[in-house]
């Protein structure tokens, strides 16, 4: 279930890249991707450089991620972007983290337009700032009608609190007469929660050597096959993804059966 990347490959030339590429989508790829980027902070360290560098640095591999994810036929791709226990860091780490996304769709969202990208966010927004909530539901906006990769933003989100508001929305609708046992199954509660619309995530990964799942989608991820590697997060690139990849597709997914069965 667990893998962990122990050394980089060499940085692979454009041709056998386009190779690989080709070879990747013929074997079939996950449905959703979850990705928890992590290391920015570190990357900037070893470089003298203040933590925002490294932040900023990490939004440059959003782009080439998310292009790649979307040429490979990924259906949604689910970044883990700042969550609910971010706000306990620097203000000034803070303030630059709610600029991103306002900087990231300001630079790209006419490209994600172009490439049938359709943008979403799950997390809390009623605690954004007026600007990162304007640049997110803007973009929310402009790509609605598009049916190409789903890019989902886990902003100012934390599963244990999406679950116990599930939770909550439940015992509410039990109590008015909308709810009752016989309905209550595994699929009608994921209906409560944020990301309802998307299948649970086929493949999650996370970088910068943490082994840890950070309060992140715990109720979808129950399935999910988990992919870790050394690499910081704004060193990660297209190789590393399609390393993911190929790792899931030599897996075998058993959902507590038994191969072949």
């Amino acid at each position: 279930m667990f893998n962990k990347l122990i050394r980089r490959k060499p940085q692979e030339s454009s041709s056998s890249l386009r190779d690989r590429i080709e070879l990747v989508k013929k074997a079939g790829v996950p449905s959703h991707i979850a990705i928890i980027m992590d290391g920015n902070g570190r990357w900037a360290k070893k470089r003298a450089m203040p933590r925002i560098a490294g932040h900023h640095e990490g939004m440059k591999v959003v782009r080439k991620i998310t292009k790649l994810a979307n040429e490979l036929g990924v259906g949604a791709l689910t970044l883990y972007a700042f969550s609910t226990e971010n706000w306990k860091r620097p203000k000034k780490e803070v303030d630059y983290l709610m600029q991103l996304p306002e900087e990231f769709l300001g630079s790209f969202l006419p490209e994600l337009i172009n490439e049938n990208v359709r943008v979403e966010m799950m997390g809390y927004k009623e605690n954004l700032p007026t600007h990162t909530l304007k640049a997110i539901n803007k973009a929310i906006e402009e790509t609605k009608n598009n049916t190409g990769l789903v890019l989902n933003f886990a902003l100012n989100y934390g599963s244990r609190a999406e679950i116990l508001d599930a939770v909550r929305h439940v015992l509410k609708d039990f109590q008015s007469g909308i709810m009752d046992d016989e309905n209550l199954t595994e699929e009608t509660f994921s209906s409560y929660l944020m990301a309802s619309r998307l299948a649970d995530p086929d493949l999650l990964i996370r970088t910068s050597g943490e082994i840890r799942l950070s309060n992140f989608m715990l109720w979808q991820i129950a399935y999910t096959e988990f992919w870790f590697t050394d690499v910081l997060w704004p060193d990660f690139n297209e190789e590393h993804l399609l390393d993911a990849v190929e790792t899931f597709q030599n897996r075998q997914r058993r959902f507590g059966g038994i191969q072949g069965s």
